[in-house]
């Protein structure tokens, strides 16, 4: 006797995909009358349909090119008594990028000795999560910080030393295979080389301008003074 057929299953061996990737989708009714026909969609439009005269899946292949073909993807299978056809769940794939270039930043350059500094490291393009690693010259000085947001990763270093003024990079990776970015190198310079030297500065111009001034009034009230003692 002809039997219905039951609802297909759309699945994948591989659900993460890179570009320019062929990947296979499997269509399958595990009951029903064959003949089955399998109809494969893509976002509600058909892009192949395959028969099969027994139970065994339908399989599509299918070449990932852009962002846009990861998906959603549908199947239908039909067979001689089927009004319709079934339709299985949505299937979508998940697109890997590789990790851009991060950039590592802080809001100063300038640093004091014993006070902490900031750094931040974000690759703008990649698939997250991206795990980020801070390095102080090819030493670590974190664990690894898994972002699952496209947000920076954000550490805090003291500055004790000199020896701790840099050179700070940063490492970002992702799921994507064989490819590991690092950043820029950034460098912090003590607040004390400029703290010292400014007010320098600017008290030995207010003294030169004081004694300016003092001049500058000392001398009439002195020329007069001695033109009434000549008198």
């Amino acid at each position: 006797f002809a039997e219905m057929l039951s609802n297909p299953r759309l699945t994948s061996v591989q659900t993460m995909v890179v570009i320019n990737q062929n990947v296979t989708l499997s269509c399958h009714s595990r009951s029903g009358s064959p003949p089955v026909t399998y109809t494969l969609f893509k976002h509600s439009q058909k892009i192949s349909t395959l028969s099969r005269t027994d139970l065994t899946p339908a399989l599509f292949t299918v070449i990932i090119n852009s962002a846009s073909d990861v998906g959603e993807y549908k199947c239908k299978a039909e067979n001689n008594i089927s009004s319709g056809g079934k339709y299985s769940k949505s299937f979508k794939f998940t697109l890997l990028e590789p990790v851009s270039k991060p950039v590592l930043s802080s809001p100063t350059s300038w640093a004091k000795k014993g006070r902490k500094v900031t750094l931040s490291c974000l690759s703008e393009n990649g698939s997250l999560p991206i795990t980020y690693v801070f390095f102080k010259g090819t030493q670590s000085i974190s664990r690894p910080v898994m972002m699952q947001k496209r947000e920076a990763a954000v550490v805090f270093s003291f500055i004790n030393s000199s020896s701790d003024l840099g050179t700070y990079k940063c490492r970002a990776e992702n799921s994507f295979p064989n490819n590991t970015k690092y950043s820029n190198s950034f460098n912090f310079t003590l607040a004390e080389n400029r703290s010292y030297s400014q007010p320098l500065v600017i008290s030995c111009g207010l003294i030169l301008l004081l004694v300016v001034i003092g001049l500058a009034v000392a001398i009439p009230i002195f020329a007069i003074h001695s033109y009434k003692a000549s008198e």
